[in-house]
């Protein structure tokens, strides 16, 4: 089968098209046939981590068709369009991810192929609102949103959010879902084009990121703030907390490390929280929330699979405004 991998070389330049084996499904896995991958910028870090010269197949989005069960698989059949969550060995809802959590694509192969094989526990399926392009790039930034807004900040109808970093695909989910929950929606951004995009989208302020904050919201202070840039941000974000509020962690993009002033903090009584990705239990739960709203995830550009180089690179610049796609194979499963 074709597969996009990775091996030797650390960064996109170890990448290449090439055939690779596939494996029949074992007992409780199914083969699927893959229509759509959704890329995330955890593709792009494992071109770093990944040191082994044995080709691993990338990817950890994906939605397509079932075209084998393993033994003992129940609850789906040859034929079933299926979305994948890949987080692995995580199944209910618990306060962080049990020993032995991985997810697809490292350190196994992932998605980004014309067939994957993986557990039929991590398979359910696909929401028939969504197109292939919105099922294929949701899990993976769908379930990380959803437990960071629901799970761990308890987002209720009348807070109000700020979201830093309008344009990626887990924020442009979350000012959807935030929306829907009936909060305020506040985000930031330095490009003026993604700002007016969050507003359309429907956020109700979009703030320039590199200027004051606090003046250009006129002292309003927010209930949660869900970070996912880091350190560029992070002390901006804080700042704009109302004392008791959350602040929500899953993500780093523009630095691990910061300081805190302890005591401005816990007399602020704020809370700090941490999340990543999410049990099968929120897995469904997110599902079922986004058929009840209708929400679709933004999907900005679509690559065929023998461009996935060229996506990567795309979403490495972080021009995008929403998920980036690789287009795999047709709906009855034909090459494309």
């Amino acid at each position: 089968m074709k597969a996009y991998t990775h091996a030797g070389k650390q960064g996109i330049e170890g990448t290449k098209i090439e055939e690779m084996d596939i494996r029949r499904p074992g007992p409780g896995e199914v083969k699927i046939k893959v229509v759509t991958a959704g890329l995330n910028h955890r593709d792009l870090f494992v071109l770093h981590r990944h040191t082994d010269n044995s080709p691993l197949i990338i990817g950890s989005d994906a939605a397509g068709i079932v075209e084998e069960a393993g033994e003992d698989v129940k609850n789906v059949q040859e034929g079933d369009e299926v979305i994948i969550n890949p987080g692995l060995g995580w199944e209910e809802e618990s306060e962080s991810p049990p020993e032995g959590f991985q997810i697809v694509g490292f350190p196994d192969h992932g998605t980004f192929a014309e067939h994957v094989v993986v557990p039929a526990a991590v398979v359910e399926p696909k929401p028939p609102h969504l197109s292939w392009e919105e099922a294929g790039v949701l899990s993976l930034s769908g379930l990380t949103a959803y437990r960071a807004l629901f799970t761990r900040a308890d987002l209720q109808s009348g807070s109000t959010v700020l979201l830093p970093g309008a344009g990626s695909g887990a924020v442009t989910f979350m000012v959807q879902c935030a929306k829907k929950t009936g909060a305020r929606v506040i985000v930031t951004s330095r490009s003026e084009d993604k700002r007016k995009k969050a507003l359309e989208l429907g956020a109700d302020a979009a703030i320039e990121s590199s200027g004051d904050w606090e003046e250009q919201l006129e002292g309003e202070k927010v209930d949660v703030v869900v970070e996912t840039v880091g350190a560029a941000t992070f002390h901006k974000s804080l700042k704009q907390l109302k004392k008791g509020g959350s602040l929500v962690i899953f993500g780093a993009s523009a630095g691990d490390e910061v300081k805190l002033n302890l005591r401005d903090f816990f007399y602020g009584q704020y809370n700090l929280l941490g999340s990543t990705m999410g049990s099968h239990e929120e897995y469904r739960a997110m599902l079922a929330f986004v058929s009840k709203h209708n929400i679709h995830p933004v999907v900005d550009r679509v690559f065929s699979i023998d461009k996935a180089e060229e996506a990567l690179k795309y979403l490495e610049k972080g021009v995008q405004f929403g998920k980036v796609a690789l287009r795999v194979s047709g709906e009855k499963g034909e090459e494309v």
